[in-house]
């Protein structure tokens, strides 16, 4: 049985569909688990090859064509390890589905928006091979962003300020533009969760062996912490008689409904995969596509921190654009940028002026760039829920970045008697 392609094999020949030859190779990143590689390499112009392919030519209606000078550029290789279990677990199955979602975006999204406000990398040519030992090997070849953004994000850091209000900026442009096209999609072809949408398949293709095979579009709900796809975790909360978010998130609520807190916030964000047959969800109006998984270590910056640049589109899908804020604010701004000075210990916060400049400069452009109206009481009302709702998973996987913030901004949500009512209200089944 002979053994999958290795990466020096792949670059060649994602190069080569774009008369260029491989010059040098150098693996930035290891990915989860083994999973792959994330390389750089430098290409020069193919001697053999005096124009491009055809593949080539055939591509350029959508991408850019590349540089006939050395440059350099990316390869995300994907190539899971064969697994020995027919019955896979939920985080292998994730992963696998948000590389094909990640290849997807790339290849037949991102070109369509606007780079001078919504820069990401360009995808020029791509491939999908399936091996002789049963392993799926995928690989694209990529815009190298350091390019024209050399300052790399830092694993697990705050941003500079400049670089906070640039990620605001792209959020808010990358959501704007979205949010009035993401009603083209057709739901029925966006990948739900893991495990559904393995069963999803596995039925297709007892039915027809030819489908049930790529995936066909981004996520139904965008990110990796919803609720729907986080269920161990949920039962590991409520399970810890000791965890103080417990009883607030995993109990009836109200005391003899057949669901909590929690749930009904999940309800209320999540996109409804059938809108057209059982009318809208209660957000469904917000809906637009999201990061899903937004914090330094996935964003490229100019060196004076003006403009950003995000890549890592395993998670991209429908949401309401304030779940990747409540990360970022969690994971990668400067706690000095959200509460006012000397109160940033209290157990119980209210919004302060530095987070409400921070979501007010957010929303000005997200209703510039969408032309929608997005009243601030109702975003605000998004906003608490998102905070929330990302509580709920750091709650259950472990805490990290602000949380000290995030926990004292929460307590202070859920105990108000008003967006209680909100929640209810508009968290039936």
């Amino acid at each position: 049985m002979s053994a999958p392609p290795s990466t020096t094999e792949i670059a060649t020949t994602l190069l080569a569909q774009h008369g260029l030859q491989l010059q040098s190779l150098e693996i930035l990143q290891s990915l989860w688990a083994g999973y792959g590689h994330v390389c750089r390499v430098t290409a020069i112009p193919s001697p053999l090859a005096s124009e491009p392919t055809a593949k080539s030519q055939e591509s350029s209606t959508t991408t850019p064509s590349l540089s006939q000078t050395p440059e350099t550029y990316i390869i995300k290789l994907i190539s899971p390890p064969l697994s020995p279990s027919k019955h896979q677990d939920e985080g292998h199955i994730r992963k696998l589905l948000s590389y094909q979602v990640e290849q997807y975006f790339y290849t037949y999204l991102a070109h369509l928006m606007p780079a001078s406000s919504i820069p990401v990398a360009n995808c020029f040519s791509s491939l999908t091979e399936h091996n002789p030992n049963g392993t799926l090997t995928s690989a694209m070849l990529l815009t190298d962003l350091a390019r024209d953004f050399p300052v790399a994000g830092e694993k697990r850091g705050t941003l500079s300020t400049r670089q906070v209000y640039a990620s605001l900026d792209w959020l808010s442009s990358f959501h704007g533009f979205w949010w009035s096209r993401v009603g083209d999609f057709d739901r029925e072809k966006l990948v739900r969760p893991p495990l559904e949408e393995m069963k999803g398949r596995e039925e297709l293709r007892d039915s027809d062996a030819t489908k049930g095979g790529d995936v066909d579009g981004v996520w139904l709900n965008g990110g990796y912490t919803y609720l729907s796809t986080r269920r161990s975790e949920f039962a590991s909360l409520a399970a810890d008689e000791d965890a103080e978010w417990r009883d607030a998130l995993t109990m009836p609520f109200p005391e003899g409904s057949p669901s909590s807190l929690a749930e009904k916030i999940s309800r209320i964000l999540a996109p409804h995969p059938h809108p057209d047959q059982h009318g809208p969800g209660p957000t469904d109006a917000y809906q637009t596509l999201i990061h899903g998984d937004v914090k330094s270590e996935n964003l490229f910056a100019t060196r004076d921190g003006g403009r950003v640049a995000f890549y890592d589109f395993q998670y991209v899908g429908l949401g309401l654009g304030v779940c990747d804020l409540a990360k970022l604010f969690t994971c990668s701004v400067p706690v000095e940028m959200l509460v006012d000075a000397g109160i940033s210990h209290s157990k119980v916060l209210r919004m302060q002026n530095g987070e409400r400049g921070l979501l007010q400069h957010y929303l000005s452009n997200l209703t510039k760039v969408s032309g929608k109206t997005y009243e601030w009481d109702t975003f605000v009302r998004h906003w608490e829920m998102a905070l929330v709702d990302w509580l709920r998973f750091q709650a259950g996987w472990g805490f990290w970045g602000n949380k000290g913030w995030l926990e004292a901004r929460v307590r202070s949500v859920v105990g108000d008697e008003e967006w209680r009512g909100f929640v209810e209200r508009f968290g039936r089944v």
